[in-house]
């Protein structure tokens, strides 16, 4: 029998609340279950001491049987020392997606040329300006 250390949500709707339980892997998510070997209430401050209580014993107990974890409970046990959880890394996660990618390289060429335009606007006028001084410095002579 394949067994998993998982959440069982209990608790109303918008308000969840989990047990940690053992229970066969076959079985539904809020269903039959082995044994409750903890809770876990989201609601609560992140530095809550009854935001995730879990009996650690049992837990050892249970991944020496032979229990698979998952991703979360994982979290949970490493916090609480009973199993190391290997550092998980995507690197792709933050790259954005291929239209993301191209809306930005568009964005930035109509910037480019805004920002030309605008430095070309400010030269011609000054170009102009200038001859225009130098002729009314003549006459002034």
């Amino acid at each position: 029998m394949a067994l998993s250390i998982r959440l069982s949500r209990g608790g109303s709707k918008k308000r969840p609340y989990y047990r940690i339980v053992v229970a066969d892997a076959r079985s539904p998510r809020d269903g039959k279950f082995i044994e409750k070997i903890g809770n876990y209430n989201p609601l609560l401050a992140k530095d809550d001491e009854k935001r995730i209580v879990l009996d650690a014993e049992r837990a050892k107990h249970w991944l020496g049987v032979g229990a698979q974890p998952t991703d979360r409970v994982a979290r949970f046990l490493d916090a609480a020392g009973v199993k190391e959880r290997a550092a998980r890394s995507n690197p792709k996660k933050a790259e954005p997606g291929e239209k993301a990618k191209e809306r930005a390289e568009e964005r930035a060429e109509k910037l480019k040329a805004q920002q030309e335009a605008e430095a070309e606007a400010a030269n011609a006028p000054a170009a102009t300006e200038e001859p225009a001084a130098d002729t009314a410095e003549a006459t002034a002579e």
